[in-house]
């Protein structure tokens, strides 16, 4: 059965399929990322997961993996198939392709930015289906988000398009690591709702569904905290429709999993804010965390037939 790897390389796990040309996973599987060991020991990690998975194919779908897809966090130069710099895993510019092409035995290999990757998935067959322009905001330890244009992702032209977290929108705010304060992901992401619930409820421990549970029973304090996130959240996208008019805005990430209790206060906050703008449907991711996995077996088919046809 034809199929392609597909990798979805996070912080502290890896996720990854061989995906069918219809999009099918034929086989999942999860392995730890392994940090701790050094950014070397990571790549390798990438690499052994992917021989495994094409030796796997061979045995289990009679055949090997047309090519390969793998979705990285960080900064990543997809055109050259470098993963250039991600924090969380300490490495920098490790190319990528080469060294997953070399392992797999010369099969193509296309390289992909995480957040840029789910939105990928998302926009084709997920939330985003059918909608010629999107735009995909997962709310997680911090905020990004992916431009979708007629079915691909627009990365820019040094691969930084889709910074949403990064628009300033109070200028007297907390301190961003990028060097800015007031940055939306310092506001209105599951990493600041957490902080923000932890410092009002006095629990060290509390986190942002904590928060969620406390508002959907009433909580004021809780109430309050959530408040000043959406209020934050909703000037950020109002911001990013005013550049980008999505017909299709998509939230995703830890923060998305509180339903309605977020859904229904940004859709009104969003709605109030807008003048001449016209208003996008706000959905709920669909994919969850295979997102990224399947946005991977997506570069990879696409890499096929761009060979194909060329």
């Amino acid at each position: 059965m034809k199929h392609v790897i597909a990798l979805d390389v996070g912080g502290t796990g890896m996720k990854a399929a061989l995906v069918g040309a219809d999009g099918t996973l034929l086989y999942e599987a999860r392995r730890a990322t392994g940090r701790e060991r050094g950014a070397d020991a990571v790549v390798e990690s990438v690499l052994a997961f992917a021989a495994d998975l094409r030796a796997y194919g061979e045995e289990h779908l009679g055949e090997s993996a047309l090519a390969a897809g793998v979705a990285v966090p960080g900064i990543v130069d997809a055109e050259n198939g470098v993963a250039v710099y991600a924090a969380n895993l300490g490495w920098r510019d490790v190319p990528m392709r080469r060294l997953l092409g070399e392992r797999l035995g010369g099969v193509p290999v296309a390289l992909g930015h995480d957040v840029r990757t789910g939105g990928l998935a998302e926009g084709r067959i997920g939330a985003g289906k059918g909608a010629d322009r999107f735009l995909f905001v997962p709310l997680g330890t911090g905020i990004a988000g992916a431009i979708g244009i007629a079915g691909t992702i627009e990365a820019g032209a040094h691969g930084y398009a889709g910074e949403i977290g990064h628009i300033v929108i109070r200028p007297d705010g907390p301190d961003c690591p990028c060097g800015q304060r007031g940055c939306l992901e310092t506001l209105a992401s599951a990493g600041a709702v957490s902080r923000a619930w932890a410092a009002a409820s006095g629990d060290p421990e509390a986190d942002a569904a904590d928060c969620a549970k406390a508002v959907e029973s009433g909580d004021p304090k809780a109430v309050a905290v959530w408040i000043d996130a959406v209020d934050a959240l909703a000037a950020g996208l109002v911001t990013a429709l005013t550049l980008l008019d999505p017909r299709t805005l998509i939230i995703g990430g830890g923060l998305a999993e509180a339903g309605e209790t977020l859904f229904t206060p940004l859709r009104a906050a969003v709605e109030e804010r807008v003048t001449f703008q016209k208003l996008p449907h706000i959905v709920p991711a669909a994919l969850g965390d295979t997102a990224g996995c399947l946005g991977a077996g997506l570069l990879a088919w696409d890499l096929l037939s761009t060979e194909v046809s060329a």
